[in-house]
């Protein structure tokens, strides 16, 4: 997960290496991602030793105010390497990837050389739709903050969980994600962790974006209704009495499901739907609870 959810590793870079790492981003075409790594840092666990990766991913062509970011180690870039090669053999052919060393692996040298590596893989990947489009892709990025906001949810800390997941809806964001995939269900789970903290016009504002998006045409298409809606209904009526807007727009929405034969007093509610849901990527299986892009 991100450092949103997780404290920074001792810093090992110096000024130099920073500055040839600045001077190598890709900046290519406007109005597309940068991948930038800002810091890399040696961590120890036991006898385990591994470089840490911090990447930034900013918009560029114009001012990202917001930049989302993701901490990533060598086995995690070629755990995602060698997952597209297997689904997108053709695609990915001439796509350059660092290779592994045998020695002088936390050399300043080595960080430098391959942190400039993962720049460049990443962008060669996103510049290609098929590979951009990629569940795997998508999901190296901004998965493991959505599950962890789903866990953190579960045992209560909700203000923690926040962090975690605005950093995961961020990156979705920036990425093309929404409103497919896990988008829907990450604005829920902001939903009921607002809710949680006593927050109503946060979680008001989620909701509502979350119900506009489930009207989107992309999403209307699906023959079956998506399994948020009502919950998603039934907390917007309660929050928007809280906050003084006005409900009776979600209060038709409801009413209309009920004359369609939807059961909608055994629905169970947003916070009772999101901790039972299993949370699993493309690589683990589909995500019952919505349409996994």
């Amino acid at each position: 997960s991100s450092p949103a959810c997780q404290p920074p590793a001792h810093n090992m870079l110096t000024k130099q290496l920073q500055d040839s790492w600045k001077q190598s981003r890709t900046r290519s075409i406007p109005e597309r991602l940068l991948f930038e790594v800002t810091d890399a840092s040696v961590v120890q666990e036991g006898t385990s030793k591994y470089v840490l990766y911090t990447i930034h991913v900013i918009k560029s062509g114009q001012s990202d105010k917001t930049p989302s970011l993701i901490t990533r180690r060598y086995t995690d870039f070629n755990r995602l390497h060698s997952q597209l090669r297997g689904l997108y053999g053709n695609e990915m052919r001439g796509i350059a990837f660092p290779r592994k060393k045998l020695r002088r692996n936390f050399a300043a040298e080595t960080i430098a050389k391959r942190s400039r590596g993962f720049e460049q893989y990443l962008t060669h990947l996103h510049s290609l739709t098929e590979l951009r489009r990629a569940p795997l892709f998508l999901e190296f990025f901004y998965l493991g903050d959505l599950q962890a906001g789903q866990s953190l949810l579960r045992v209560g800390q909700y203000q923690e969980a926040v962090g975690c997941l605005l950093n995961a809806l961020g990156l979705q964001e920036k990425l093309g994600c929404q409103p497919q995939g896990h988008w829907i269900f990450t604005l829920a789970i902001l939903v009921a962790s607002f809710q949680e903290l006593e927050q109503p016009e946060e979680a008001q504002e989620y909701c509502e974006r979350a119900l506009q998006d489930l009207t989107s045409p992309s999403l209307q298409r699906q023959q079956q209704q998506h399994p948020l809606l009502v919950p998603l209904l039934q907390a917007i009526v309660r929050l928007s009495w809280k906050v003084s807007k006005d409900k009776r727009q979600w209060e038709s929405q409801l009413q209309q499901l009920k004359d369609s034969g939807v059961d909608v007093g055994s629905q169970p509610s947003l916070k009772e739907y999101l901790v039972k849901e299993s949370l699993e990527g493309s690589e683990g299986g589909r995500h019952k609870g919505g349409d996994v892009a």
